[in-house]
């Protein structure tokens, strides 16, 4: 009898058991349903992009009713073509490409609609580390820098002349496309690369090289990486677009007002293959560096400061309007 009443408790255990978890799965399916996806092309996933992973991570997305698709898209030109080509909705690279859709004559240009960063992010990795480094060591070197015309090469190729340095002295290669940088470099090609993190510290880990200068402490103030989608689906979504921008200005608030710990903690699912501490010293650096936008708000002197580069390397030949390129839904 004993044994009767226990399996019979059991049994209603299990009963309730499954009828909870089909509940809480309908109830997730039905929140889930109420979400409209977006589809949002990143750059590269690199801890630098720590306040848009902040606003993934903690939800902030979700309470403004918004399902984020992320996929990562390397190349800030094949960003762009999959905003074009509407295989996404949002795309999140440097501002420089949008200004080349536009002078490149596209009527449903892409229009940026909010910033995150507002400096480069990039450190040069170095192989010989035994001795102090000088931005001298790189002439009759060669440095791999990404395509030309990418931001992270015209930063590079700014950061030199803010430094008064001689770029033609030195060896910059630019036939490695972004996303092989690392394991061009690793493989033995070059004598520095320009690398973002955490690709950057994971390469220091498992080579001989080093971290020996940050292109951001030498680089101006640009939107250097950005949200923006075509024209017009900037003017049917707007709202939608506006929800999404409240959900990075909460981002890069959390990731302001808190310490690197408590930022890296939160962010640590994005990036499975990196430990905790490497993120907290790596979130560290690029506060030093004050790489981040306090808001989404991108001014129209930084826009074009970025412009300045721009024609400075013959990528453009005149000036862009702001007001057609960028729409702040933050102010």
């Amino acid at each position: 009898m004993k044994k009767k009443i226990i399996t019979i408790l059991i049994a209603l255990i299990l009963i309730a058991v499954i009828i909870i978890t089909s509940i809480k799965l309908s109830s997730k399916e039905n929140t889930n349903n109420d979400l409209t996806t977006i589809r949002l092309a990143e750059v590269t996933h690199s801890v630098f992009y720590a306040p848009m992973y902040v606003a993934i991570e903690n939800g902030y997305f979700e309470s403004e009713g918004i399902e984020i698709d992320l996929i990562l898209t390397s190349g800030a030109d094949k960003v762009s073509a999959a905003v074009l080509s509407d295989t996404v909705d949002v795309g999140f690279a440097g501002t420089e490409s949008s200004i080349y859709v536009y002078a490149g004559g596209e009527s449903d240009y892409l229009v940026t609609f909010a910033g995150l960063t507002k400096r480069d992010g990039q450190f040069i990795l170095a192989r010989d580390c035994s001795s102090k480094f000088e931005l001298s060591d790189l002439y009759g070197k060669e440095i791999l820098v990404g395509r030309a015309g990418g931001m992270p090469a015209v930063n590079f190729l700014n950061a030199m002349k803010n430094a008064g340095m001689d770029v033609n002295k030195i060896n910059v290669n630019y036939s490695i496309d972004f996303a092989s940088l690392s394991g061009s470099f690793i493989g033995g090609v070059g004598d520095y690369v320009n690398l973002f993190e955490p690709t950057a510290t994971t390469v220091v880990n498992v080579s001989d090289a080093c971290i020996v200068d940050s292109i951001g402490r030498l680089s101006g103030e640009v939107p250097y990486t950005a949200f923006y989608a075509r024209k017009s689906y900037l003017e049917e979504n707007e709202e939608l677009l506006l929800g999404f921008t409240r959900a990075i200005a909460k981002g890069l608030e959390f990731v302001l007002n808190n310490d690197s710990k408590t930022t890296a903690s939160v962010i640590l699912p994005e990036f499975p293959d990196s430990a905790l501490n490497d993120i907290i010293t790596i979130i560290d650096n690029y506060k030093e560096y004050d790489s981040w936008l306090t808001t989404p708000y991108i001014s129209e002197e930084s826009f074009n400061n970025l412009q300045d580069m721009l024609i400075d390397n013959n990528l453009i030949e005149d000036y862009v309007p702001y007001s057609d390129l960028i729409h702040n839904l933050y102010e």
